[in-house]
């Protein structure tokens, strides 16, 4: 009887499931069975036995049917249904069952430092024939709970994803692999120290170059909060689990236009959950995750003790195929094959010992492996890419510049320098006598020098002489200007300012209030004008444009409509210029084009501005007039330019590049939060906002009302994102002096 009321709770449990994952008992006759459950449960005393059986085998068969019926037919809004239900599997429900031993770090439950994310050392064991042998791994991840409200749904605070790279760092110590569990919606939006769009910023600035393999998981994968912990070396993902840009109720908002405080309609929201392509399947095809783990009808929960004992093989062969990759024998080589070739076939452990320890020259594999695979990400989602004939001829040019700059950089200057250091210390001993002898010769000659030069100068337009400034307007009058009218500056009634009139605004005053000092919005242009020197500047990539790579009818419309509007292909423009006669690289992100938005067009423009500029020894400044965030539009193919573009970034940096970052007007999410916010460098223009999320989504996910100057340059400084405010009119002399005093000794000036 005990084994009877066992199965009939169990059958009240999945008939609630399937109600939750459809958000109605309407469909496939789930009422019926609810009914005939309470009836069952009500009459329980007056069956006999038999009668019982009968009822409650009824019942699982015909329940047991539905969740079929309802398999075949589940939309990606069902599937994010199913990973935020409290009866999916979670953190806590892996370590008990995957891992044979763990010690939870950081704090236990509610004494955590986040308990929406946990680090643990864990052992895994593997059987290899009559043996037994253990794995030590580090297992970081988010953990939703089941109704622990402490554990914010595993929406990760800054501080928790500090946690997760602390641990990071032990693991890479310790030289043991890192098992990355994805479960959360998105990273809780605070600004306070760390930072949420600073701290994924420098979480995947070090997961570039761990020298560790990195396994990944994905059951709910929401946009930044994911990528925290989600670059490595090999990506899974659950195949009842979404992974996406953003939340599809987040993306009909947006789309629908929806005002706070009103309810989105839920046909838009399946529609945008459909549009977006956040199924494992999607992601497979898409190429942002590698494999997928299979789970039982309606997905796994948390007493699915089969598909543990998948996870735990999947985990392995993972992990087991990531160092064979970094091996160099041949029979380690030929074992990959067999593993790749019997593929989802065995689920049996590996019959032979795979050592996860690496040497130095694997570990080196393994970061050029990693860096490749990043690299080639969303490779196909972009338009304008070159011809056979084209690729055969740049990767030519590239291989032959590669030979001049490192020839003229590496070889020639270390020579130089090598050859000035015999004559100084040859020079050294002899310069007393020298200088005796040749005093007089040095005086009449700086004498005669002296006087050359200032006539030269004389005879110089005081436009062009040396360490001169332009004129601001000279080569530039912003259209603004042109308007015969007055503006009130937003700090008047605090400060007093007077009205401005716009021509003087926009022009002489620079779009800067004489008064109070608030910089009101330039359009771009005004910054290729006065901020670099007046050669014509090289834009190169110019042909690369942004694509639709998700086929949206709607937002094909949309694409061309800002083609035509700016005529330019994509929102950000890479190009080599001068400041003050020093070279430089420049990838400008500009608000005309979709907000500035970021997709695969982008991402491939800024790594190869990244390219050139660690190519040619020049320093790289990342000018932001606008940027939006990540493109929804392309899903995980957008998102997924987090990780790439910052792989770009510390290659660079690596190389003893100067990376350079200036905020203006509003900078906001993924950028911020990976490429940008990485920088050792980061300067904002005054009155700029820079944060990882805007006013409505920090309110709508926190509850609580956030201060006007909340993602304010001033505050930014305060919490240590930026380095310094810069004032619009000193950009240039700034930005120059940036070039002079920071990075290291490998640019081509030095």
């Amino acid at each position: 009887m005990e084994d009877i009321r066992k199965r009939l709770l169990k059958c009240e449990e999945r008939i609630k499931y399937l109600t939750q994952v459809k958000e109605s008992a309407d469909q496939g006759n789930v009422a019926s069975y609810q009914d005939k459950f309470e009836h069952i449960r009500d009459s329980y005393y007056d069956f006999s036995d038999d009668e019982l059986q009968d009822q409650v085998r009824t019942l699982e068969e015909g329940v047991a049917f539905l969740e079929d019926r309802y398999e075949e037919n589940l939309t990606p809004m069902d599937r994010v249904r199913i990973v935020r239900s409290p009866l999916r599997f979670s953190l806590k429900d892996i370590l008990e069952n995957v891992y044979e031993d763990y010690t939870e770090l950081g704090g236990e439950e509610e004494t955590n430092i986040d308990p929406s994310m946990v680090a643990a050392k864990a052992t895994i064991l593997r059987r290899i024939k009559n043996k037994v042998l253990t794995q030590q791994v580090m297992v970081i991840g988010h953990e939703k709970g089941c109704g622990e409200e402490y554990r914010n749904g595993g929406c990760s605070k800054p501080w928790g994803n500090e946690k997760a790279l602390r641990y990071m760092h032990v693991a890479q110590t310790e030289g043991i692999p890192i098992h990355f569990y994805i479960f959360t919606p998105g990273s809780f939006p605070v600004e306070e120290y760390p930072g949420a769009a600073q701290q994924i910023a420098r979480n995947l600035f070090v997961m570039t170059k761990l020298r560790v393999p990195m396994i990944s998981v994905i059951s709910e994968g929401g946009s930044g909060g994911a990528e925290a912990i989600g670059l490595s070396d090999f990506r899974l993902m659950c195949s009842h689990g979404y992974y996406s840009v953003i939340s599809p109720e987040g993306a009909a908002a947006i789309e629908g236009k929806i005002r706070e405080g009103e309810k989105v309609p839920k046909k838009l929201i399946e529609a945008c959950a459909t549009k977006l392509r956040i199924t494992a399947k999607d992601n497979l095809k898409l190429g942002s995750i590698d494999r997928v783990i299979q789970e039982p009808v309606l997905g796994a929960r948390h007493d699915d003790f089969s598909f543990f004992k998948r996870l735990k093989y999947e985990m392995m062969r993972a992990t087991d195929e990531v160092v064979l990759k970094t091996k160099s024998l041949r029979a380690f080589r030929a074992y990959e094959l067999k593993m790749k070739k019997s593929g989802d076939s065995n689920e049996e452990e590996p019959s032979i010992d795979i050592s996860w320890d690496l040497n130095r020259d694997e570990v080196k594999r393994l970061l050029q492996l990693r860096s490749r695979k990043y690299r080639e990400m969303a490779s196909d989602a972009f338009g304008g890419r070159p011809t056979k004939i084209d690729s055969f001829v740049q990767r030519l040019e590239q291989k032959t510049s590669k030979i001049f700059y490192s020839f003229r950089y590496d070889l020639l200057r270390r020579q130089q320098k090598q050859m000035k250091q015999v004559i100084q210390d040859v020079s050294s001993e002899s310069s007393v006598f020298l200088k005796q002898l040749t005093a007089p010769f040095s005086a009449a000659y700086k004498f005669v020098s002296r006087k050359t030069e200032e006539k030269r100068v004389k005879q110089l337009p005081v436009s062009v002489q040396i360490g001169s400034e332009p004129e601001f307007g000279d080569t530039y009058t912003s259209p603004l200007a042109n308007v015969d009218r007055t503006v009130t500056c937003p700090n008047a009634e605090k400060f007093g300012c007077r009205d401005l009139w716009v021509p003087d605004l926009y022009g002489e005053f620079c779009g800067v209030c004489e008064n109070c000092g608030h910089h009101f919005p330039l359009e771009y242009e005004w910054y290729l004008k006065h901020l670099l020197d007046r050669d014509p500047i090289d834009e190169f990539n110019a042909e690369i444009s942004a694509g639709n790579p998700l086929s949206n009818a709607e937002f094909e419309k949309r694409l061309q409509a800002a083609i035509i509007k700016t005529s330019r292909k994509s929102s950000i423009i890479t190009f080599e210029a001068r400041v003050r006669g020093v070279e430089i690289v420049v990838a400008m992100l500009y608000s005309n084009f979709r907000n500035g938005t970021v997709g695969a067009a982008e991402g491939e423009k800024f790594v190869l501005a990244c390219e050139k500029a660690k190519l040619k020894r020049r320093p790289l400044l990342a000018y932001v007039h606008t940027t939006g965030g990540i493109r929804i539009q392309e899903g995980t193919l957008g998102v997924v330019q987090m990780p790439k573009c910052t792989m770009a970034v510390r290659e660079y940096v690596d190389s003893g590049g100067l990376y350079i970052v200036v905020y203006d007007n509003n900078s906001y999410a993924g950028p911020v939060a990976s490429f940008l916010g990485c920088s050792y460098y980061q300067f904002a223009i005054r009155s700029s906002r820079i944060g990882f999320a805007g006013y409505r989504v920090i309110r709508e996910t926190t509850g609580e009302d956030i201060p006007p100057d909340y993602h304010s340059a001033s505050n930014a400084l305060k919490r240590g994102h930026i380095q310094g405010i810069w004032d619009r009119r000193d950009f240039r002399r700034n930005l120059y002096k940036a070039l002079l005093t920071m990075g290291g000794r490998n640019l081509y000036y030095r």
